[in-house]
């Protein structure tokens, strides 16, 4: 049996598998690391960290994905 854990995601609730590193959410969610900036528990979390970051229980995260245009 697999470990969850429970973090909001631009305000909705979300139930994941633990442990899960940032990069593995993001990728899983079809986001571009490249095209979004995130925030957990209210700091910017540096592209270079999305590996390291390890996601845990009550964590909420705002994900914010660039559209480029013109």
């Amino acid at each position: 049996m697999s470990a969850s854990i429970d973090i909001t995601v631009n305000g909705e609730a979300r139930s994941l598998p633990a442990p899960l590193p940032l990069s593995e959410f993001l990728a899983g969610a079809g986001l571009d690391t490249r095209k979004v900036a995130v925030e957990r528990n209210e700091e910017i979390v540096p592209r270079s960290a999305y590996a390291t970051t390890l996601l845990g229980a009550g964590d909420a995260l705002e994900i914010v994905h660039f559209i480029g245009g013109g």
